[in-house]
């Protein structure tokens, strides 16, 4: 008889277009070492760590959590604790752009009650260089991360690399989109290469510093990218009900980094802090991703949306577009997400007797919607990568009268959409309040659209008539004005 054993977990491969392995699984607790022997066995803080590191823990929940499942935090061994910093002084000449306080009191904000869309946000020019920090641009958001309740919604543009800077979000969880150029991200936690149609999400407290490769190498003169902040909660996958075990996003998708460290020793590194939208910097000398080994849940982690598994169904009517979401977050209802975060990629429809583009709705949540690339039109304001639409709870929207024409008419067959593209948006349960500075950059919904719609049931009043007479009912009597 003959047999083996596995000698260690299963990590990926690396490839050309990322050099990197990961840990893969959703949720997991996940142990990683840089050096052999560096993970204490059977406790956390032993008295004196192997190779005298230091033990650190970095906690994204409450210590008192119900259930279980909802504690969140890792254990860091590292060469020098955290603490090992200087003095923190304000920053906000950093970034002003940045937003956190989404209140009617805040005067930067806007309450936009109708439809807006952006053109693909603008890339620094060669003279104006920015890194991944300063080029954050806050767009819009509800709640404060004060209160550990809401979400922002950001844009980012950037042309250079971070050097010697890292940047660590106290105010919430980021979830990272690339539309132009990979972001390479150094966390303490380890490296991601992160390219347009994946998604990255670093935990609140984490520091880590964004790289661009493309940029860098003269592919690429800028990189652009969506943010989704959420404050006081964590991305979760969202429950499949009867859908069963192997629909939308596969837990084993999810790839999270392993333990890498540098030693930079006498070079001076800054970390710039947010908190409560305001920036703080500290500086010290040496590297601030020392992090030998680790244990714990609050992992970054990045998955690629191809690997989504469609379950949509027009056969007979559309199902809501949650089928299609990757990422869900809880909000303090019971039952009810914050926001969703959904992925519109390509998949075969089998159209029967419905309409197929989606239909025209009023919802209870905001709608923000980008694409990462590709083509998705037919609504009125033409969705270019690296733009952003915008639809207010509660108000009308759908797609334009040619669209519902061309709908209504052509012959139905089994067709493939978003071939080639990715789009996404984040269906969020609660009102916005848009960012001034960028209401005056938007593109309202034309004039000339909103005449478009053509009332074609007047057109069939005879028709009309003829069945309310068969029916016993009064006609209409009705002249064109």
């Amino acid at each position: 008889m003959a047999s083996a054993m596995a000698r260690g977990g299963y990590v990926t491969t690396p490839s050309d277009a990322d050099p990197y392995i990961y840990q893969t699984g959703f949720g997991n607790r996940f142990a990683s070492e840089a050096v052999p022997g560096a993970l204490p066995l059977g406790q956390n803080a032993p008295q004196k760590c192997a190779f005298d590191l230091y033990s650190e823990q970095l906690n994204g929940s409450s210590f008192v959590v119900l259930p279980r499942s909802g504690i969140q935090h890792v254990w860091m061994y590292r060469m020098r604790p955290s603490v090992a910093h200087g003095p923190l002084v304000p920053a906000d000449d950093i970034n002003p752009a940045i937003q956190a306080s989404f209140l009617a009191t805040n005067p930067a904000m806007e309450l936009v009650p109708d439809q807006l869309a952006w053109d693909p946000f603008t890339l620094p020019s060669d003279g104006e260089k920015k890194d991944f920090v300063q080029g954050i641009r806050t767009v819009c958001g509800q709640g404060d991360p004060s209160l550990r309740q809401g979400l922002a919604v950001h844009m980012y543009t950037a042309n250079r690399s971070m050097d010697r800077r890292a940047f660590c979000n106290n105010d919430g969880d980021f979830l990272i989109m690339p539309q132009q150029g990979r972001l390479q991200i150094q966390t303490e936690l380890g490296w991601l290469m992160v390219r347009p149609g994946e998604i990255v999400v670093i935990q609140a407290g984490i520091r880590f510093r964004v790289l661009l490769p493309d940029v860098d190498s003269g592919k690429e003169k800028a990189a652009r990218g969506y943010i989704q902040e959420v404050f006081g909660a964590h991305y979760e996958l969202p429950e499949l009900g009867p859908m069963g075990s192997n629909g939308m996003a596969l837990p084993q998708d999810f790839e999270s980094p392993v333990a890498a460290f540098d030693i930079d020793e006498g070079s001076q590194w800054e970390v710039v802090y947010k908190l409560m939208g305001k920036l703080f910097s500290s500086e010290q000398d040496h590297s601030p991703f020392d992090v030998v080994a680790w244990r714990g849940n609050l992992v970054p982690y990045k998955y690629a949306t191809e690997k989504f598994i469609n379950v949509a169904n027009v056969e007979h009517d559309q199902a809501d577009p949650t089928v299609y979401s990757v990422l869900t977050v809880r909000s303090t209802v019971p039952g009810v997400p914050l926001t969703d975060l959904l992925v519109f990629t390509p998949k075969w429809i089998p159209t029967s007797n419905t309409f197929r583009p989606p239909y025209y709705h009023r919802n209870m949540s905001s709608e923000v919607m980008g694409l990462l690339y590709g083509t998705y039109g037919g609504s009125a304001h033409s969705l270019e990568p690296g733009g952003l639409s915008y639809e207010a709870s509660y108000m009308p929207h759908g797609e334009t009268y040619e669209t519902w024409v061309s709908a209504t008419t052509r012959e139905l067959k089994p067709e493939r959409v978003c071939e080639n593209t990715v789009a996404f948006m984040f269906h969020i349960t609660v009102p916005l309040l848009v960012t001034k500075a960028t209401v005056g950059e938007a593109q309202p919904a034309p004039e000339s659209q909103r005449a478009a719609y053509k009332p074609h049931f007047l057109e069939r009043l005879s028709d009309v008539n003829t069945a309310l007479t068969k029916a016993g009912a009064q006609s209409i009597a009705y002249e064109k004005k």
